[in-house]
C-alpha cells in the first residue's frame, strides 16, 4: 500500500486537476455510474465529531475516516485529521492510504469554485472567499488557478493578510465589502449566520461550504426561502447542511432544490436568470474524495511516495 502525506496529495493534484476531477465525480453520481452511503457521524461535542464517509467507483471503494475540532487551532492542532482508504473494488485489496486533510481542502475548493462557475452570473466581476483557515485558502487558490481574481475575508485580520499575500490574493476591506461580491464562498465554522433575510441582492451567488453538519448554519432560513437553491446531495444536506433548518422550518422541500450533478447533466435547470440569487449548500461527498483520491494515483509512480507492507 501506497501513502500520500498532504504534501504528496498537493504535488499530485493541481487545484484546476481537483476541479475537473470533482466535476467529473459529481456527473458521475447524477448518472448513477457511483455510488455513495450516507456520511456517518460520531459526535464528540461540544468539542467536534468523527466522521464515515464511503463510496464506489471507477473500480474502485473509498472510506474517509475524518474529523472536525474547530477549537483545535488554538492548541496548535489542526482542525481537521483523517485517513483517506482506497481499495480496488474487484479484490478488496487495499491499494492507498492519504491524508485526509489535503484531500478534504483539494475537493472543499473544487466544489465551491465548480458551483460557482455553474451557477454564478458568467459577467461576475468580483469574488471574496469569507474564511482563511486551511479549506478557505484553498477556496481561494482554486478561483485563482481558474484565472479569476478573489479577496479573502476573516475575523481574524491577520490570517487573511497571511493566507493572502502567500497565494496572491487580495484581502477585502470589509465583512460587508465581501459578503457584497458578486460571487462569495463561504467556510467558516458555521457558528454564526453571514446572510440574514433579505440580505443577497439580485445576481449574487453564494456557495455555502461551512454547515456541513448538526447545529451550524451560515445562512438563514427565510433567505433561503427566497433564492434559487442547490445542494450537493439532497439527502445529506437536507439532515447536515444549511437545508435542515429551512427543511424543518417548512419554508423549503424536495421539489425546491436542485442537485449540482443533475445541473451538469442537464436534468435539471441551473441559473435561469441575470438577477436570479443562487445559493449553492454544500456538506461535502464521499465521491468528491473517491475524485481526488483517483485523480492522486495517477502521478504516483513519480513521486518519492512510501509504501506499507500489510
Amino acid at each position: 500500500m501506497i501513502f500520500f502525506s498532504g504534501a504528496h496529495v498537493r504535488e499530485a493534484v493541481s487545484p484546476e486537476r481537483a476541479v475537473e476531477a470533482v466535476r467529473d465525480a459529481f456527473v458521475a453520481y447524477a448518472r448513477g455510474e457511483w455510488t455513495m452511503s450516507p456520511k456517518v457521524y460520531v459526535p464528540a461535542y461540544p468539542a467536534g465529531d468523527f466522521r464515515a464517509m464511503p463510496a464506489l467507483g471507477a473500480g474502485h471503494a473509498l472510506l474517509k475516516w475524518v474529523t472536525s475540532f474547530p477549537g483545535n487551532p488554538a492548541q496548535g492542532l489542526p482542525t481537521v485529521t483523517g485517513l483517506v482508504l482506497l481499495s480496488d473494488s474487484t479484490n478488496g485489496m487495499l491499494i492507498a492510504a492519504l491524508d485526509a486533510a489535503a484531500v478534504t481542502a483539494l475537493r472543499t475548493g473544487a466544489a465551491a469554485v465548480l458551483a460557482a462557475e455553474t451557477l454564478g452570473r458568467p459577467d461576475a466581476q468580483t469574488a471574496a472567499v469569507i474564511g482563511a483557515g486551511v479549506n478557505g485558502e484553498a477556496t481561494a487558490r482554486t478561483f485563482l488557478a481558474r484565472g479569476r481574481r478573489v479577496a479573502l475575508y476573516d475575523v481574524d485580520q491577520a490570517r487573511a493578510d497571511a493566507v493572502a499575500e502567500r497565494i496572491g490574493a487580495e484581502v477585502a476591506e470589509s465583512h460587508e465589502e465581501a459578503l457584497a461580491s458578486d460571487v462569495v464562498v463561504t467556510v467558516t465554522p458555521g457558528k454564526a449566520i453571514l446572510f440574514e433575510k433579505d440580505s443577497l441582492s439580485p445576481g449574487q451567488h453564494v456557495s455555502l461550504m461551512g454547515a456541513d453538519g448538526p447545529g451550524k448554519q451560515e445562512i438563514a432560513a427565510e433567505e433561503l426561502a427566497r433564492v434559487r437553491v442547490f445542494c450537493d446531495d439532497w439527502e445529506q444536506a437536507s439532515h447536515n447542511g444549511d437545508l435542515v433548518h429551512a427543511v424543518e422550518a417548512g419554508v423549503l422541500t424536495r421539489d425546491d432544490v436542485a442537485q449540482l450533478g443533475d445541473v451538469l447533466i442537464g436534468t435539471a435547470k441551473g441559473r435561469q436568470a441575470d438577477e436570479d440569487i443562487t445559493i449553492f449548500d454544500s456538506t461535502g461527498l464521499a465521491i468528491q474524495d473517491l475524485a481526488i483520491a483517483l485523480a492522486a494515483l495517477k502521478p504516483a509512480n513519480e513521486l518519492d511516495l512510501p509504501t506499507i507492507a500489510l
